[in-house]
């Protein structure tokens, strides 16, 4: 029962999961993980402060072993000095009593001898120690900057993703059916091409009727008209009709003149056979 039971709670977890990062906002998730590379920065160059720290501490303690290693070098060389001096003088209680504190300080010479020692091996792994944290920080600054540009990539090609999927949107749109009432691009061409050729057959019939044929005629006569008119003004003025205006006059009348086999020049014949 427990087995299944963790199955499934394995199971659900991987699926919220995978729902959550397809859903999730790849801009945002960019930012967290920057932000949380960011702190791994931080911390990482709080522990090589802490171990440059040890270093410095160590330094510091060996320094100052090493001073009173030297004191007390010298208190004992002082030492054994003045009772060789009490000795020749024949003071053998403080020739004693110097060679006591000669001893003495020759015991604290020898631990803290020791002492040196160790302080020095402390001080050489806390250097290196520091100098693998400097590294450490160096190399994490140098990933740092690089995530850092490469977020300006990664953004960049995000937008393009982006504007690359609506105008893949709008393009499927423009030729698959959204809805019921939404038609699609090819439908609205063909109902317009539809429309357009309806007028153009409309207009081509329209050109060949007869009303279209009195509007040439009106037209002509409105030309004939405009032509006399010039002819009068020109003969007022005592100029000569251009032979242009001659010839467009000539040709307006003749298209005023009714052709021959018309229903009006078989009503003109009719009369003239009745009489003969």
């Amino acid at each position: 029962m427990f087995k299944t039971l963790k199955r499934w709670w394995k199971y659900l977890t991987a699926k919220l999961n995978a729902s959550f990062n397809e859903k999730a906002d790849p801009k945002v998730q960019l930012e967290q993980a920057i932000t949380e590379a960011q702190e791994q920065h931080r911390r990482l160059k709080e522990q090589a402060a802490n171990v440059i720290a040890n270093q410095k501490q160590a330094e510091m303690r060996l320094n100052r072993v090493m001073a009173e290693y030297e004191k007390l070098n010298m208190n004992a060389r002082q030492a054994l000095l003045m009772a060789d001096d009490a000795a020749k003088a024949g003071d053998d209680k403080k020739a004693a009593e110097f060679q006591q504190a000669a001893e003495a300080f020759a015991n604290r010479l020898i631990a803290v001898e020791r002492e040196v020692e160790e302080t020095k091996s402390l001080v050489l792994q806390a250097s290196q120690a520091a100098e693998q944290a400097k590294a450490a920080v160096q190399q994490n600054a140098t990933a740092l900057q690089a995530k850092l540009a490469e977020r300006q990539k990664l953004l960049s090609q995000l937008d393009q993703a982006k504007m690359q999927e609506e105008m893949n949107k709008a393009m499927a749109t423009l030729s698959e059916t959204v809805g019921e009432d939404v038609p699609t691009f090819e439908e609205v061409r063909a109902k317009i091409e539809a429309r357009y050729a309806r007028a153009k057959g409309a207009a081509e019939l329209t050109e060949a009727s007869v009303e279209s044929r009195m509007l040439e005629i009106e037209q002509a006569s409105i030309n004939t008209e405009a032509q006399a008119r010039l002819a009068q003004i020109r003969s007022e003025l005592g100029l000569a009709p251009s032979e242009e205006e001659g010839a467009a006059l000539l040709e307006a009348a003749e298209q005023l003149k009714t052709p021959e086999g018309t229903p009006e020049s078989q009503a003109a014949s009719q009369p003239a056979e009745g009489s003969a």
